[in-house]
């Protein structure tokens, strides 16, 4: 990819990614205890896997912090090189990316803390699904609705 190129879609995944982390927030803080009675606090994985890997005890504002820069920019990155890589919409990519980083989430790296596999598909675990995937599903969507009517806008 062209250098140009990148800084031409470089807005659109921050914002992409910015919106979808906000929604993620207020879905895990919100919604998620009063349709599955669990709040998400996906900030207590990342402390607990600095410092089981590297030592490093992070406060809990870090923690939030690193998974919410991992969700702002990583998870679009994510989709967008899935939907370029597998020749695939944005809706699609951004599913296939949310399952993907669900079950690394609650497949790989809970059980490196301890945790059963997939958490005993509990209810956090099903809540997490939710939450991964409609965020991916929300930045896929950001970027089909930016790209069709940049795709539009070069037809006139």
């Amino acid at each position: 990819m062209r250098s140009s190129a990148f800084r031409s879609i470089f807005p659109v995944i921050l914002f992409a990614g910015l919106l979808a982390e906000g929604l993620f927030e207020l879905y895990a803080w919100l919604i998620s205890p009063i349709i599955f009675g669990e709040t998400l606090e996906p900030a207590n994985l990342v402390m607990g896997l600095f410092q089981r890997f590297l030592s490093v005890e992070l406060s809990y504002v870090q923690g939030f912090s690193v998974h919410a820069f991992i969700g702002a920019v990583v998870f679009p990155v994510a989709v967008y090189i899935i939907a370029r890589v597998l020749n695939q919409r944005f809706v699609l990519a951004g599913v296939v990316t949310g399952v993907a980083l669900w079950f690394m989430a609650q497949g790989i790296l809970a059980p490196l803390m301890g945790r059963n596999f997939m958490m005993g598909f509990g209810a956090y675990t099903q809540s997490s699904f939710v939450g991964h995937v409609g965020m991916t599903l929300i930045v896929g969507f950001i970027f089909a609705r930016v790209w069709l009517r940049d795709a539009a806008l070069q037809k006139l």
